[in-house]
């Protein structure tokens, strides 16, 4: 299991685009990805999961991956995340 503490930059926050293009993205991989903010855990692969979470701009998160191609699957959602998911 793998893990790190990430500061959401995009100005809208996780709304439909970003949260469908980081879901999207986490879909190829085999392991597990959790988001976990404000104490709660979200499945990274699910879009309404992520929407759900009402992630805002400047928010910390901490995204988890545990499987076999976790290592991957964690610089991914990094780069993802540290490029603003797009926007």
């Amino acid at each position: 299991m793998v893990s790190k503490k990430i500061t959401l930059a995009n100005a809208q926050g996780f709304h439909m685009r970003p949260a469908s293009v980081f879901s999207t993205a986490m879909g190829k991989y085999a392991c597990e990805i959790t988001i976990k903010f404000n104490g709660n855990d979200y499945n990274g692969k699910s879009l309404l999961n992520i929407i759900a979470a009402c992630i805002k701009c400047g928010s910390e998160i901490e995204i988890v991956c545990d499987g076999v191609d976790e290592n991957e699957a964690l610089a991914e959602a990094v780069k993802l995340i540290e490029s603003g998911l797009g926007e």
